[in-house]
């Protein structure tokens, strides 16, 4: 394939690189500053390579009758690849992807094709003043996948951004995030409680080990004013290549605990990754 080289540029937020994968001719990796953010396998947009991605996923999976369309906010582009998923999985579904980094998304346009006839429409703005200005009840689902480098802003942590979020999504929507952080998790149990403030139901997904202490690594949140399928979920992420907990109701008030709301006035940008937790070479 002529163009299967890498592609190195500098974008708003660092340096961002396209590389194609040796083993599937037409899938890329992405990464900015060499954390891997983004794999699209263009032939393929239903595959998802990463495992958060995959448990975000099955979260849109699980959150409406197969094949169904859904109107779809995603907050944070990367190479598009949960849009590319949702359109491959639920044709007719209209998507609208903000991306604060305007080069990223330029790139990604112009080397990374969106599916022909996909309603994914992508803008290239801040996602909270683009949540604050979208209609009301104009969204199914609300995925947040926004890392500025490897830290969640800290302007999306609040619960003032939660109510953005919940204004926005309709009376059964769901809402989605992938957030990172090590024990004792303060910032993801706080995360929750933020978010228990706006949502009748939470639940997370993640790796036993990264549940368990031992490492840093992505948990998946849902929260809506509807219980998940938690049932469906349990088997998704138990039949993937690294089997994950899915926590729901009891265990997640557990692991919650005494966790504080946080307001726009204290909140804080994600932990930093400790080295090498999410690099590549």
């Amino acid at each position: 394939m002529s163009d299967a080289i890498p592609v190195v540029r500098d974008v708003d937020h660092g340096t961002a690189r396209l590389m194609p994968d040796v083993d599937r001719e037409r899938a890329w990796l992405l990464t900015v500053d060499g954390a891997p953010q983004s794999y699209v396998d263009l032939d393929a947009p239903e595959h998802l390579e990463f495992e958060y991605a995959r448990r975000l996923g099955h979260m849109v999976d699980t959150a409406a009758a197969p094949g169904r369309p859904l109107d779809v906010l995603h907050l944070g582009g990367g190479a598009l690849t949960l849009p590319r998923y949702v359109a491959a999985t639920r044709p007719g579904s209209r998507q609208h992807v903000v991306e604060a980094d305007g080069g990223l998304l330029d790139l990604v346009l112009e080397h990374l094709a969106l599916p022909a006839g996909a309603d994914i429409t992508p803008h290239h703005a801040d996602a909270r003043a683009w949540l604050e200005a979208a209609p009301p009840g104009s969204a199914d689902v609300l995925v947040a996948d926004v890392f500025g480098g490897s830290r969640v802003p800290a302007h999306l942590t609040s619960v003032e951004y939660a109510r953005a979020a919940a204004r926005v999504l309709r009376a059964d929507g769901v809402y989605l995030a992938n957030l990172a952080d090590a024990t004792p998790f303060a910032f993801l149990r706080s995360q929750l409680a933020t978010l228990g403030t706006v949502f009748e139901e939470l639940a997370l997904i993640a790796e036993p080990g990264v549940l368990r202490g031992r490492r840093f690594g992505n948990a998946v949140l849902y929260a809506a004013h509807r219980p998940p399928d938690t049932a469906a979920l349990i088997r998704r992420t138990a039949a993937d290549a690294f089997p994950a907990r899915v926590e729901h109701g009891d265990p997640l008030r557990v692991f919650i605990g005494s966790a504080r709301p946080v307001h726009d006035t204290e909140a804080v940008p994600s932990p930093e990754p400790p080295d090498g937790a999410f690099h590549i070479g």
